[in-house]
């Protein structure tokens, strides 16, 4: 399978002549196109970086085959459209798009002590990609290819290696960095390489590669 990294938190997944597409949020300028070319959509949560309302009722309206699987507080802000809007939680399994896909985690990592709790889900493709969406949740399942938030104002470097430690992957690839700065992006490297083993694959906007 292909996997593309687009802007921030944003993937493409393409086997056998088919896509799945998860987050593609507000941050992403190209989150229209991405979902206009596919029938599958996942949302790990309703944070803007990760889900473009306005883009997916667009699309849901404009695309009878497009289904789109969300937490249940996603689905409620889409419209039914004749059940192509599915409200996902932690154990469910199901097809999308030809993807076999194995839902995980319930809770978005904490930002701060005063701040209410917040829903994230993480989703495990084909047994392979797995993207944790907001959190650090560690699934029990094997992971291949384990993507690894790297900025934002929950993410913290250690918890982010203790996270790759935990999930011991074949590989990792950075999401959720649009806003390293080059220092950034090169240190989150380094801590993560040398305290984890695992090879950290920097892809830009657009980039693909074989997983």
């Amino acid at each position: 399978m292909k996997l593309t990294k687009h802007t921030h938190a944003t993937v493409v997944l393409t086997k056998d002549g088919t896509t799945l597409v998860l987050d593609p949020g507000t941050y992403t300028p190209e989150s229209a196109a991405l979902v206009g070319a596919t029938t599958a959509v996942l949302v790990t949560h309703d944070h803007p970086d990760h889900f473009d309302a306005a883009v997916l009722q667009a699309a849901l309206d404009a695309q009878p085959s497009l289904r789109v699987w969300a937490p249940q507080n996603v689905v409620e802000m889409l419209d039914s459209h004749d059940g192509r809007v599915v409200a996902v939680a932690a154990g469910d399994r199901f097809e999308a798009a030809g993807f076999t896909v194995a839902v995980f985690g319930e809770r978005h990592a904490a930002v701060h002590a005063d701040l209410p709790p917040m829903g994230n889900v993480a989703y495990l493709i084909d047994g392979n990609v797995y993207h944790p969406g907001d959190s650090y949740f560690v699934p029990d399942a094997a992971v291949e290819t384990l993507l690894v938030p790297a900025a934002g104002p929950w993410t913290k470097v250690g918890e982010g290696v203790d996270f790759v430690r935990a999930a011991r992957p074949s590989r990792s690839i950075r999401i959720h960095d649009l806003t390293l700065s080059e220092i950034d992006a090169a240190s989150f490297a380094q801590f993560t390489g040398e305290l984890t083993g695992v090879p950290l694959t920097v892809l830009g906007i657009g980039e693909s590669v074989m997983v």
